[in-house]
């Protein structure tokens, strides 16, 4: 089943959710698939993880890449949005926005709310059930609410992204699609897809997943494996 999702799409999830990440590798995939795409990376927070570490990679494919100019990477968030303003005013066929982690990261969304809220936008809550905070429903739905708060935007359906980087195994995978159906049920949330590591796909029974499925090719190092 592929994904074939399109127009803006906000990708956000607490701190560890991996949300860089599938924001990265979604406009990969979707380019790929025939896709116009462009990113813009709103996350100020989180130093390590970042789309800007990839950018020559994403603009070799074609894809358009909006950063903040670096002047302003330590300054207040609402200096982005002349930028990412007129991505969302003349959007392409998939526009993605990688929102910062947890509710403070988010908060520049708050600041484009007057361009989005005139959009049709899929906001996107990544989790991870094997991080911190997201380890079980009540978790997940607390973080969904901070989130929304924040952003003064709605969560529109959620992504899985279970895993335990260089540690996962196939039954993390399983565990952590079962556990995302019961976040879905609870919060009536629909699951927009999960994502799995492309090494692990050969060795999992993949009709077990009734959504699509996103293949991940790790895109960003931690700072413990740079060198």
């Amino acid at each position: 089943m592929n994904i074939d999702i399109k127009g803006i799409v906000v990708i956000c999830g607490n701190y560890g959710s991996g949300k860089t990440e599938t924001a990265v590798n979604l406009a990969a995939a979707r380019k790929k698939d025939g896709v116009d795409v462009k990113i813009a990376d709103l996350d100020l927070v989180n130093p390590y993880f970042r789309t800007r570490e990839v950018r020559v990679s994403l603009e070799k494919m074609g894809i358009d890449v909006v950063l903040p100019n670096k002047k302003y990477m330590h300054a207040d968030l609402p200096i982005l949005a002349p930028a990412v303003a007129g991505m969302i005013q003349k959007p392409s066929e998939l526009t993605i926005l990688d929102a910062g982690g947890d509710d403070a990261g988010v908060t520049v969304l708050a600041a484009l709310y007057d361009h989005l809220s005139r959009k049709k936008v899929h906001m996107l809550q990544v989790i991870n059930p094997f991080r911190p905070f997201t380890e079980n429903v009540k978790g997940c739905i607390r973080i969904k609410e901070e989130i929304e708060r924040s952003s003064k935007m709605k969560i529109t359906g959620l992504v899985g992204n279970a895993n335990l980087i260089d540690e996962t195994i196939p039954d993390h995978i399983y565990k952590g699609y079962d556990f995302l159906k019961d976040v879905s049920k609870e919060t009536g949330l629909k699951i927009e897809f999960i994502t799995i590591v492309s090494h692990l796909i050969p060795q999992l029974e993949m009709d077990r997943f009734t959504c699509p499925v996103l293949k991940i090719n790790r895109k960003l190092n931690p700072p413990w494996k740079r060198v």
